[in-house]
């Protein structure tokens, strides 16, 4: 078997982030990839001939735009010889797509593959699976997908009626895990966001995004979501989602990961071929694994998940300069970070913010925190970042990178 080569990013970029029916909800799917698609040739001045392919991920497609990688190529002006699909594993799925298209270059099979990510919640389809066998007396049930998508993720077998915030609640009884402590986690978040916003340390990562209006277009090149305006006080008198139902429920809106819209890319390649195409790489794929774990209780995969690709790597926690964890919740990332000993407060610990900030566009998450960790690294003279999410359904994914 040929040697595996090894793997690095180039050119990560994303679009800003916006929130559910917010700046970015007029802008479909397909026409935030095919903007970040256009921005990564633009600015990486590769030759969009020497890609072999786009692997795209999203949670929520429809078939305006059927194995998105493929379609957005098209439509960014990609040559009709590159090739493209879709894949989903829920908020893990960007990572996946670079995951995939560095086990592509690794083997041989291609030489440069863009990872692409998109997701608009915002526009998330409304479906009927009855539709095709005739109309009953009552008519058809629409099933919204962002909903129906959380209670159906286990399967028959490991149901999860009361979707991701039911979840939530199971870490925040095990754990024993606070609502102060919580609220704390969520401020904390966006005040790292706001001030990166502020100081201008997303603006290289930053694709801006033209929304057309009946007063004209309008530039999008901001992220939506971030609150300056947030604190302890008004975090504090928001209701807990489950709180009709469960007295001691704790997870609201404003400590959990929001529901949003973006698209971010990424080109994967080696280091030998990105020096012919005169890309510069910025980050060496170390190690990866992936991890399952009762549906329930998904909000702690990321510990035997991150665990596993830092023993991969030879490394310890000690060794890391940044840990990117996905905020779907702040009672899951603090579940996560008691297993592993750290501190809520670890610098170290998503320094410009995470989902509950930033938020979460299922699809795109994964490549938008690589693009962020890609310039922090630098930035804080760092060498080494382990990026982890948990998964809807029980899984997570984690992967060590290393500054090129």
């Amino acid at each position: 078997m040929t040697e595996l080569r090894d793997v690095v990013v180039c050119a990560p970029l994303r679009t800003p982030v916006g929130r559910m029916g917010g700046v970015l909800a007029p802008v479909p799917a397909l026409s935030l990839a095919t903007t970040v698609l256009t921005a990564l040739l633009e600015r990486s001045g590769v030759d969009p001939a020497a890609i072999d392919g786009v692997v795209a991920a999203q949670g929520y497609p429809t078939m305006e735009a059927p194995a998105i990688g493929r379609v957005a190529a098209l439509d960014a002006g990609f040559p009709v010889e590159t090739t493209g699909y879709q894949l989903d594993r829920r908020c893990g799925s960007g990572l996946q797509a670079v995951l995939n298209a560095a086990m592509e270059v690794q083997t041989g099979v291609s030489d440069a593959v863009v990872a692409l990510g998109v997701e608009s919640m915002s526009n998330a389809p409304l479906y009927t699976v009855e539709g095709r066998r005739g109309l009953s007396g009552a008519g058809l049930m629409l099933h919204d997908a962002l909903s129906r998508g959380r209670e159906t993720v286990g399967g028959r077998r490991f149901p999860t009626p009361d979707g991701n915030v039911g979840s939530a609640e199971l870490l925040r009884a095990d754990y024993g895990i606070s609502r102060e402590a919580q609220d704390a986690f969520a401020l904390q978040s966006h005040q790292r966001a706001v001030a990166a916003q502020e100081s201008g340390a997303f603006d290289a990562e930053l694709v801006p995004v033209e929304v057309a209006g009946r007063r004209g277009s309008v530039t999008v090149d901001r992220d939506e979501h971030p609150r300056a305006d947030t604190s302890l006080e008004a975090l504090g008198g928001l209701r807990a989602i489950m709180g009709r139902r469960d007295p001691s429920a704790t997870v609201t809106a404003g400590n959990s990961s929001g529901q949003n819209d973006a698209a971010a890319a990424c080109i994967v390649t080696t280091a030998e071929r990105a020096a012919e195409l005169g890309l510069t790489p910025m980050l060496r794929l170390v190690s990866w694994a992936v991890a399952g774990n009762d549906p329930l209780r998904f909000g702690v995969a990321p510990v035997p998940a991150a665990n596993l690709a830092l023993q991969r790597a030879g490394i310890r926690f000690d060794d890391l300069d940044v840990i990117e964890l996905n905020e779907a919740f702040a009672v899951q990332v603090l579940a996560c970070l008691a297993d592993w000993g750290l501190d809520a407060e670890d610098p170290r610990l998503n320094p410009r913010g995470s989902g509950i900030s930033i938020g979460h566009p299922i699809g795109a998450t994964g490549i938008r925190m690589l693009a962020t960790l890609a310039h922090e690294l630098p930035d804080l003279d760092g060498s080494l970042a382990l990026e982890t999410m948990c998964i809807g359904g029980g899984q997570a994914l984690a992967a060590v990178w290393a500054r090129a």
